[in-house]
């Protein structure tokens, strides 16, 4: 069932196309990672889904009704984590998760056994005493996502939920996340981490420059990709690179030497892959040149990232 339907989403600031035209769907209990370089439009679709800016057009629909944040049903069904830290630093964990539970209509021991239940997942039970403030860039990550549950949304909304914290907190939140999904929350994911969202992410949306470039279950995506096998060589004679041309590419390494880069289908079979190896070997061979090594590189999520949106920086 569509929970999140999202159409000709646009968004711009002045001359600047943030959004350009963006349409995808979330269905209920399913993670949908998004991501793009810098500047891809990434945050300001969150923020349009969080309803905190308004669309200049397209429509977002939250189970079939128009989104209008300024309706509390509306507020209830989404959970949102924004990048830059929503807590009070003057206030303890507990009093935190208080005052926004407040503000969601959630009282009395309702609202206590909702608060004990969000520091519980959370990891911050023993800590709930204490000012937000002397907190751990991770706990205040931590802090910041249990805030998001406390009134129990069908939708989560997560901007960078683990950027700049320790390993131990990032496990955690990761941890959690997966949690909440296995309850039946959905969840948008937007992260800069491409192993977490290859390891939590049911389907992948790719921007860049407000378009959006894919959006598909990941196993499809990286299954029409090529696979890599790298073999590394201490050099390569000009005569020998002219002659891997058109079978090869050829990368420099790290170091000394160069890597040869076969690229094939994943699914071809071993004697087309075997023959592949050995016409490189026998000119490897010819050419007197020592191989190293010799890798095979599945398709990932990072790879697919990069030939999508290149590798030139953003900044």
């Amino acid at each position: 069932m569509t929970l999140l339907e999202v159409n000709n989403l646009k968004k711009s600031f002045g001359e600047l196309v943030a959004v350009d035209d963006l349409s995808f769907h979330v269905d209920a209990g399913e993670v949908l990672g998004l991501l793009g370089p810098n500047g891809a439009g990434k945050s300001t679709t969150m923020m349009m889904l969080a309803g905190l800016l308004p669309p200049d057009s397209g429509t977002i629909r939250l189970n079939g009704q128009v989104l209008d944040i300024d309706n509390r049903e509306s507020r209830r069904v989404l959970g949102v984590v924004p990048q830059d830290l929503a807590i009070y630093p003057e206030l303890t964990g507990r009093e935190n998760l208080e005052f926004f539970g407040r503000l969601y209509g959630i009282r009395g021991q309702e609202l206590a056994d909702r608060v004990d239940d969000a520091l519980e997942r959370v990891g911050l039970k023993g800590r709930q005493a204490d000012i937000s403030g002397d907190y751990s860039g991770g706990m205040k990550r931590r802090l910041n996502f249990a805030v998001a549950l406390l009134h129990r949304p069908q939708l989560l909304i997560l901007d960078e939920p683990t950027v700049g914290v320790d390993p131990q907190s990032r496990s955690h939140l990761m941890d959690c996340i997966r949690d909440v999904n296995r309850s039946g929350v959905a969840v948008i994911y937007a992260s800069h981490y491409m192993e977490e969202v290859q390891a939590i992410c049911d389907r992948v949306a790719i921007v860049d420059r407000g378009k959006m470039l894919v959006c598909d279950r990941l196993q499809t995506l990286l299954d029409r990709m090529e696979s890599d096998l790298c073999l590394q060589v201490a050099h390569l004679p000009v005569g020998l690179t002219e002659r891997l041309k058109g079978v090869a590419e050829i990368r420099p390494a790290s170091g000394a030497g160069s890597i040869i880069v076969v690229s094939h289908d994943q699914h071809a079979d071993e004697v087309t892959l075997a023959r592949s190896l050995s016409s490189i070997l026998n000119l490897l061979d010819e050419f007197d040149v020592d191989m190293h090594s010799v890798e095979t590189h599945p398709p990932n999520l990072e790879r697919l990232f990069l030939e999508l949106t290149g590798n030139s920086l953003r900044d």
